[in-house]
């Protein structure tokens, strides 16, 4: 890494151990800037804002979610236990980071409310993966033919998002989290099977 690269991750691990402890809102870049060792000025060469180091937050994050997606579509196992998989290595990972660090949650809350565009990027990123997956069921004869996979993928998301996003996990425990989303992963891949057909609306 150069110079600029050391003192941007510098920062950011400064900003990450402040905000697990005192909170996003309770933070200010006069306070990350001085846990640096450097002028508040200064900090603002590498970060415009606060949102943003909360955003390289979540990327930093999220490049390890994404690593792990790219492993499991890769697996020579059969589609629908990769998309298993999938769903459920998401929900447990989110469910543990907020079990161990609450204060992710509040991080994840101003994200959604300040870059929308943001979780709009990165549920696209996530159906690269879950379009390559629905792919190879299709040509394995393991699920139906799809006109659209893109919009199919789109859909699983949207049927999911309860399990995606700790906002909406209502106070439930993991096990009862994964029990819920195995059934609703039943039912999805019900409807992927090669018997299944789109009933009239």
């Amino acid at each position: 890494m150069n110079d600029t690269t050391d003192t941007r991750e510098q920062i950011l691990n400064a900003a990450m151990e402040r905000i697990h402890h005192y909170g996003y809102g309770k933070t200010t870049m006069s306070e990350i800037a001085r846990d640096c060792s450097m002028s508040a000025g200064n900090i603002y060469r590498f970060f415009a804002s606060k949102i943003d180091i909360a955003e390289a937050m979540a990327r930093k994050f999220n490049a390890k979610v994404f690593e792990d997606y790219a492993a499991i579509a890769r697996k020579k196992t059969s589609a629908s236990s990769r998309l298993r998989e999938f769903f459920e290595m998401s929900l447990e990972r989110t469910f543990k980071a907020i079990e161990e660090d609450a204060k992710i949650l509040e991080v994840a809350g101003v994200l959604k409310e300040e870059r929308p565009l943001y979780f709009n990027e990165q549920m696209a990123q996530e159906r690269v993966y879950l379009v390559q997956i629905l792919n190879d069921g299709i040509q394995a004869g393991e699920f139906r033919a799809l006109e659209r996979p893109e919009e199919t993928a789109e859909f699983m998301q949207s049927a999911l998002m309860k399990f995606r996003f700790p906002q909406l996990f209502s106070a439930l425990s993991l096990p009862k989290l994964q029990r819920e989303l195995g059934g609703v992963l039943d039912l999805l891949l019900a409807s992927l099977s090669c018997g299944a057909h789109t009933p009239d609306r």
